[in-house]
């Protein structure tokens, strides 16, 4: 079985980095004729999320709650989020996402430390 081609990217903040690996999907290889970018974080409950001002259609699959550590694609936003726990509109402890984002991939590591971007 072959396995989809995998993308690193890196998000870098005064004090620190997270490293991320995305699918190789529509969105991001959108996102990535972007890159580098610098955008400010911002964040909604346990999500911190950043405007790219790249523009993408909403792809097959893409989902409201996801795992804490999953890389979305907000497309009703132009943002990159990145969820790491509940928003205002989750019910329990789950990663609602303020709409139906594009999924794609994991963060690297705990994604505990997204919070440390809003420090």
């Amino acid at each position: 079985m072959q396995t989809p081609t995998s993308i690193r990217i890196r998000i870098s903040w005064p004090a620190g980095h997270l490293d991320a690996s995305l699918d190789d999907t529509p969105t991001g290889q959108s996102l990535l004729k972007v890159l580098p970018l610098v955008s400010s974080a911002r964040t909604w409950g346990e999500e911190v999320y950043f405007d790219t001002g790249v523009s993408v259609s909403r792809e097959t699959g893409a989902r409201e709650v996801v795992e804490p550590g999953t890389v979305v694609f907000w497309t009703d936003g132009d943002a990159l989020a990145l969820p790491y726990g509940p928003t205002p509109i989750s019910r329990g402890d789950e990663c609602r996402l303020a709409g139906p984002c594009n999924v794609l991939g994991r963060l690297d590591g705990d994604p505990v430390r997204v919070e440390l971007l809003d420090a």
